[in-house]
């Protein structure tokens, strides 16, 4: 492999930090251009000291001073907001850009990597719920490569791989159901932040875990696979798999199915996308079947977590029915780590802006951006 250079946007997150450590690992196959933090300025310095990027960005604005003094004595220029990413995007030569930044954050830098004809490694699975028939379309137009990081679709672009002539009957999304799975609604009527946080598999950020638990990650990343895979709705399943080994699945046409395991570590996803189409030698800790001898699946409980049931709605409704059922989630979970709203009511507060907010069957960008505007303040009234 040729030195890659590597963007990666929410460094000081769950998938940045990982994305680093995969980098510190493997120095002679990757450099890194481009990194950037929403509010954790102090770390963001470390790791610009640490990997000499190009440019540094803080989306905290009021963050930019603390930034600029404590990389002073660098060479990295620095920069603030949304903007200033999309400017180190034009500027900065990127072989990869990782996308981790959290929700609808992602969209505009996304679409400014893709302009550039930057190859992405995708885990901000909103850029596609919110905007995804935009997005995959003019990755096409400038011949952009679009690797998930997420550990499913990260799966399913596994067992695609060699099988470009083989169509897809269906793609089968793995979920381990959360903190709550097998809870009935009656029996979440009182659930807390702290238990709603202590995901049993993954170790992750605030709001993917909360989104985990109330199964909205599952729906968000339904509508993900559609722009990933290209598949229409019914050819996209979710199922329960509550040890986290089978990641997904691909159901061909001939009743044959692939799948990838592996233990729940996201530094091989990421990894692979910074990869392919080469497999990188690790120290990752192994699979043993012999400490897994059972791994069971279940169909996933839609009407105690209704929020899988609205993605799959928001997927029938088209047009900007995902942007608005992604910017209301945001507040709704962001309400309920605030305390200001119960767990149940998560997906009403979802299905109440689904309900009430203007339906655009054919929306370009500007319309998006309105709608996530509009929808977040409606979302902020609700109750």
């Amino acid at each position: 492999m040729t030195l890659k250079s590597i963007a990666i946007l929410g460094s000081t997150g769950s998938i940045g930090t990982q994305a680093l450590d995969v980098i510190r690992a493997n120095s002679a196959l990757f450099s890194v251009s481009i990194l950037s933090a929403g509010n954790n300025v102090d770390l963001l310095i470390q790791q610009c000291i640490e990997f000499q990027p190009k440019y540094a960005i803080i989306g905290n604005k009021d963050k930019f001073t603390i930034l600029k003094e404590g990389l002073i004595n660098t060479n990295v220029t620095v920069l603030a907001t949304v903007d200033g990413i999309c400017e180190a995007l034009e500027q900065a030569h990127s072989d990869i850009v990782l996308t981790a930044l959290v929700g609808y954050a992602g969209l505009k830098p996304t679409l400014t990597a893709i302009d550039k004809g930057i190859t992405i490694a995708l885990a901000n699975k909103e850029t596609l719920v919110v905007a995804g028939e935009l997005v995959t379309q003019k990755a096409k137009e400038n011949n952009v490569s679009i690797i998930p990081v997420d550990s499913e679709h990260s799966a399913i672009f596994q067992c695609l791989v060699g099988e470009e002539s083989n169509p897809i009957e269906k793609v089968i999304l793995t979920a381990s159901g959360g903190p709550f799975r097998g809870k009935k609604k009656e029996e979440l009527l009182g659930v807390t932040k702290a238990q709603a946080l202590k995901h049993p598999n993954w170790s992750m950020g605030a709001k993917i875990t909360i989104d985990s638990a109330s199964l909205m990650n599952k729906g968000l990343e339904v509508i993900e696979a559609k722009w990933l895979f290209d598949v229409e709705d019914n050819q996209i399943d979710v199922v329960v798999h509550p040890q986290s080994i089978v990641h997904s699945l691909v159901q061909f046409e001939d009743g044959s199915l692939k799948a990838q395991l592996g233990l729940p570590d996201m530094k091989l996803p990421i990894q692979y996308a910074l990869g392919y189409p080469k497999r990188i030698i690790s120290n990752f800790e192994r699979f043993n079947f012999a400490a897994y001898p059972t791994l069971t699946f279940e169909a996933p409980d839609k009407d105690t977590f209704v929020n899988l049931q609205l993605a799959y709605r928001a997927l029938a409704d088209k047009g900007n029915s995902a942007c608005i059922l992604n910017a209301a989630n945001e507040i709704a979970v962001e309400r309920f780590l605030n305390d200001e709203i119960k767990f149940l009511e998560i997906a009403e507060l979802n299905a109440y802006c689904m309900e009430n907010y203007k339906h655009i069957l054919t929306p370009n960008y500007t319309d998006y951006v309105q709608t996530d505007t509009d929808v977040r303040e409606l979302a902020k009234s609700w109750k």
